[in-house]
């Protein structure tokens, strides 16, 4: 029988096996492997409680994770959480731990009184799209979105 997924807020044990993840997820997206940086990054993360990271459980492992940034949107005047990161480790895909992981960050928003959550993906990431789009997150064909690297 397959265990269930559990999904729960991040915990400081969680740490080093969130780091592993969070490298993992950064290598999908192209960077280099650097487990250093990753743990600083979740260790600040964590310590300074400035995102929502929820994780999935699958049998007592971590089979993925999620991370929500708090904003505001001046249009309507609220906040606004950011789904800046996703991410299932392989060995867990296709067994609904993303599906959780986003209808989990989706209850948290509205529990936190949050009007709208935003995500990006990469263009050519269609398994992650068809996720969201079956999970009723809607693509923006109305806005383009710009970035700036300054560092």
């Amino acid at each position: 029988m397959t265990p269930p997924t559990v999904v729960r807020d991040a915990r400081a044990d969680d740490e080093t096996g969130l780091s592993v993840l969070f490298d993992a997820y950064r290598r999908f997206y192209d960077r280099p492997a650097d487990l250093p940086r990753a743990r600083a990054f979740i260790a600040d993360r964590l310590r300074r409680q400035d995102a929502v990271i929820l994780v999935a459980e699958r049998g007592g492992e971590l089979a993925g994770f999620t991370q929500l940034y708090p904003t505001l949107c001046s249009v309507e005047a609220a906040p606004v959480y950011v789904l800046h990161d996703l991410f299932v480790d392989p060995g867990f895909r296709t067994q609904g731990v993303g599906r959780a992981l986003l209808r989990a960050a989706a209850e948290r928003g509205r529990r936190d009184g949050v009007v709208r959550m935003d995500l990006s993906t990469a263009t050519t990431n269609t398994t992650a799209q068809a996720l969201y789009a079956s999970e009723h997150w809607l693509r923006d064909d109305e806005f383009h979105h710009y970035s700036l690297t300054l560092a």
